[in-house]
């Protein structure tokens, strides 16, 4: 089974991290994560994109996630998405799957 592609995405958080434990009693997390992105057009305009990530954390980083991470941080995920597998999905569409954050960095500018 394939494990998924590497991933590293540096954008601010859009929520606070929602913790959640599983009856198995392991804890994971998961937070919105906006990606910006600046182009210049063919005409020259400056155009801002922002892309929406769904970061999810495991163990002992969804406790350090519940503790540590706060909407409006700006953090740096490096982490996998998995493949994603969805019956009649077609070709040419875009969907951006969840990321299962390995570790993370807090902008050392910021302070909450």
């Amino acid at each position: 089974m394939k494990r998924g592609e590497h991933i590293q995405l540096e954008g601010r958080l859009g929520a606070e991290p929602e913790v959640c434990i599983l009856k198995s009693g392991h804890k994971f997390a998961r937070f919105p994560l906006a990606v910006k992105h600046l182009y210049r057009n063919q005409i020259g305009e400056l155009i801002t994109d922002v892309e929406w990530h769904d970061v999810v954390a495991w163990g002992n980083l969804a406790a350090i996630a519940e503790k540590e991470l706060h909407k409006g941080m700006t953090i740096l995920v490096d982490g996998v998405r998995p493949p994603i597998k969805q019956p009649g999905f077609q070709a040419g569409m875009q969907k951006l799957a969840e990321v299962v954050a390995n570790e993370w960095f807090i902008h050392p500018g910021f302070s909450h």
